[in-house]
Order: structure tokens, then sequence, then C-alpha cells
């Protein structure tokens, strides 16, 4: 009998691993899929720098402002419930989005997206840990990180190679058959809740509402005109509209992102440099992935498989990260991973012309890469540590979505850089525009370098007594599954 326990306990690991594991990896490629098809949507939709700004930052928007919640929901009505409901929405998502006849269809579709990946990207992993024996956890995270890298690194040359055998919608479509053969696999997955899972409705109203006004006046900017009445009232009305997200979030009761958690220097500091990090680096990726297909002319498999420098980089150092932040401080090494960061954004500037050998890209794509590997398990423990003890869920949680938020308005910012000194025009046109960005991009990462200097020598020292209310603390439990 006892046989039989354990090998349907060993069943159900299983499982989980492959339901959770496989959902990880499919919304992780979504991105870089993505990215490297916008070329070809671009001149298939009729559309511009506008168009494939939204086609990237609906999802993102959406993702950063609803992380949170997605795990709050699951922690409230059960996770492995709420993971199917955010399966079914990505998958669904991902149909309508293949079948988007316009631009405008198509962003509406990724902002679904970003719902389901939301829900699935912190539930896949606090399923998992429920599944897994805390001692075992470790190894098992290590897993599941794999398979989130994986995804990026893949990411491009998948897309490049459904882009180039059959047409940009297939890299939505792709996603249809995954979300279906997992769906009914979920039930051997055991269902888990966390504590009272408290909403903030009107946390992620005003949020939404504040950032897509301040995105909007961004990308309109260049093409409208910084001074008018919609740039103007997408800029202030969303800047208030942000105002007062924070000032509820000071009052609320159950609030999406607890305040006093920024009381803390450490937690403080460390989100900014994940902020500004995420904006110098994410915008130069927006523009960099284009500009092997639209002046170079590569096909977008032969593009995906020349910034495998840049995006496999990382699964490749990300494994000794954690080592040497234990050696030197997770500050040294973030600001090296920072340094590294600025040297491959602003040698890739420097080197740029239409007709620029590809052994030339390759430097700067490798000190991207290896910077992006040193940072991202250093940054997951700066939050972790600085946070109070019981509140390390919502802490990750909350960086993870300020990244987010930064790639968002980054690239916003250096789109707008790139709008108002070059353009689509001609090859040289498009490298005058992004040299200037990704110049600006380099700068912001060699501040976050700095910046990165300040963050307190990291260990467990947020003081127990920096509380929150219980309330909050169960508002998003879970949210530790954000890595």
């Amino acid at each position: 009998m006892a046989r039989q326990v354990s090998d349907q306990s060993l069943r159900k690991l299983l499982w989980t691993f492959v339901v959770t594991g496989v959902a990880t990896f499919m919304v992780a490629m979504d991105n870089l899929i993505v990215t490297n098809a916008l070329p070809v949507i671009r001149v298939d939709l009729g559309t511009g720098l506008e168009g494939l700004e939204w086609t990237v930052n609906a999802y993102t928007l959406t993702f950063a402002v609803l992380l949170l919640t997605g795990a709050a929901l699951g922690d409230r009505f059960g996770r492995r419930k709420i993971f199917a409901a955010g399966l079914v929405i990505f998958t669904a998502a991902s149909a309508l989005a293949a079948l988007s006849p316009d631009i405008d269809t198509l962003i509406a579709a990724r902002a679904v997206q970003g719902l389901g990946g939301a829900i699935i990207t912190p539930l896949s992993l606090t399923l998992l840990a429920d599944a897994v024996p805390p001692k075992r956890r470790g190894a098992a995270f290590g897993i599941w990180g794999a398979m989130s890298g994986l995804g990026v690194a893949l990411g491009p040359v998948i897309g490049g190679a459904v882009v180039d055998s059959a047409s940009w919608q297939w890299i939505f479509w792709i996603n249809v058959p995954i979300g279906l053969i997992l769906l009914p696999l979920v039930a051997a997955v055991r269902e888990s809740r966390g504590g009272a899972g408290r909403l903030d409705p009107v946390g992620v109203v005003l949020a939404t509402a504040g950032l897509f006004g301040v995105v909007f006046g961004l990308v309109r900017g260049g093409s409208q005109g910084w001074t008018s009445g919609p740039v103007l009232l997408g800029l202030i009305g969303g800047g208030v509209l942000v105002i007062a997200f924070v000032a509820w979030q000071a009052r609320a009761r159950y609030p999406m992102l607890p305040l006093p958690l920024f009381r803390s220097r450490g937690f403080s500091v460390s989100n900014a440099v994940g902020f500004v990090m995420a904006f110098g680096m994410f915008g130069a990726v927006f523009l960099g992935a284009q500009f092997l297909q639209t002046v170079q002319g590569y096909s977008p498999l032969e593009a995906g498989v020349r910034t495998l420098p840049w995006t496999a980089a990382p699964a490749l150092v990300a494994p000794f990260s954690g080592a040497l932040a234990d050696r030197i401080g997770v500050r040294r090494v973030l600001a090296l991973a920072l340094a590294f960061q600025a040297a491959g954004v602003a040698s890739l500037a420097a080197v740029s012309r239409p007709d620029v050998p590809y052994a030339e890209l390759v430097p700067p794509f490798v000190l991207a890469g290896i910077g992006m590997g040193l940072f991202f398990a250093p940054m997951a423990r700066a939050a972790i540590d600085f946070a109070p003890r019981g509140m390390e869920g919502v802490a990750s949680g909350a960086s993870n979505a300020t990244r987010q938020l930064g790639t968002v308005l980054g690239i916003a910012v250096l789109g707008a850089v790139f709008s108002a000194v070059g353009g689509y025009a001609s090859g040289q046109d498009f490298v005058d525009g992004m040299r200037v960005a990704e110049g600006v991009g380099a700068v912001v990462l060699a501040g976050a370098a700095l910046l990165a200097l300040a963050i307190p020598e990291s260990r467990r020292t947020a003081p127990d007594t920096m509380v929150l209310a219980p309330e909050a603390q169960a508002s998003t439990s879970s949210a530790s599954t954000i890595v």
C-alpha cells in the first residue's frame, strides 16, 4: 500500500513538472518570438513604429499590472483552478492574435495574452512548490527557471523558423495545441490555496489606466507632437492616475502593492535598479531585434540564429551568478552585470551601420548577454533579502512587476527617441535613430550600475518589526513565484 501511495505521489509530481514547466516555457518563449516577428508584422499589417510598440507593450503592461492579482486569485479560489483559467485565456488570446486582420485586433489580443501570462507565471511555481518536498525545492525551482531560460533562448530561433516556413500568424497558432494538450493534464496537479487572497480592484484600475495614459503619450508624442491635446492628456492624466494609485495604496485595506515594503532602503534601491535596467536593456532589444531584418535583410530565422550570442548567454551564465553573489556580494555582482550590459549596448550603438559585418556585432551581443545572465538571480535575491519575514512573496512579485514596467516605459521612451532622430525610410535612417536610442539606453544602464553600488550589503536585514497588516500579507502570498 505504501509503495502504491509513493508511486501515485511520484506520478503527480512528474505531471506537475510537465504542466508547469511546459506552460512556463510557452509564456517565456512567446515574448521573444513576437519580437523577432515585428518586421514582418509591420509590413503585413501596414503599421509603423507605434503599432509595433503597442504589440509588445500591450502584453507587458497587462502582465505587469495583473501579476500580483493573478497570484492573489490563485490563493483565494484555488491555484490549480485559476492556473487552468489562465491557460484557457492565454490559448484563446493566441488564437485571436493569429486571426487578427489588423494591428488593433492584434494589440487587443496581446493585452488578453498578458492577462493569461500574469496568471500562469506566478501560479506555475506555487503549484510546483506545493508538490515538491521543501528539501527538494531548490532543485525543482532550478528546473523551472531553466525552462523559462530555454524559452527565452530558443524563442527567436523558433519564431524565425516558424515565420520563414509559414507566416507570422503561426507564432501564435503554435500556442494553441500546447494549451489544449496541457488543459486536461492540469487535473493531475494537486489543488492548493494560500492565504485569504484579498483583491484590490481599485488599485488595478488606477494602475492600468495611469500607466496606459503615460505610455500612450510617450508613443504618440513623436507622431502627433508633444504639445498636442491627446498626448498632453495621456501624459498628464496618466501621471495624475499613477499618483492617485500610490495614494490609494497608502490607505487601502488590501493594497495591491504594500507601500511599507519600500521603507527598506535596500528594497527601494534594488527595485529602482531593476526598473532602470529593464528600461535601458529591453528598449535597446526592441530596436536591435528589428535591425538585422529591416536593415541587413536577414530572414527571421537567420536573424534569430544571429541573436543567440545575446539571448543564449544568460542561460549559460546565470547558474554561476548566485555563487558569485555569495562570494563578492549582491551589489557588486549587480553593478558588474549592469556594466557589462552598458558596454554591450554602447558598443552595439558604436558599430551599427547598414553594412556592418556580423562579426562586429558578436562582441556587443555577448557582453549584453553576459550582463543579463549575471543580473537576474542576484536581483531576485535582493528583493527577498530586504523584505520583512513573511512578505518575501509579495516582495518578489513587486520586484518582477517593477522590471516589467521598466520594459514598457523603456520601449516607449527609446522608441520616441528613435522616431525623433530616424525611422524606417531607409537603412541609414533606421541606424541613425537606433544609434542615438541605444546610446541613451547605454547611459541609463551605466547609471544603474552606479546606483547598484548604493544597495546595502545583501543579507537578511529586513527587520521583523516592519510588518504589514495581515490582510496585506495575505493579498499576494503566492507571488514568490516570480524570479
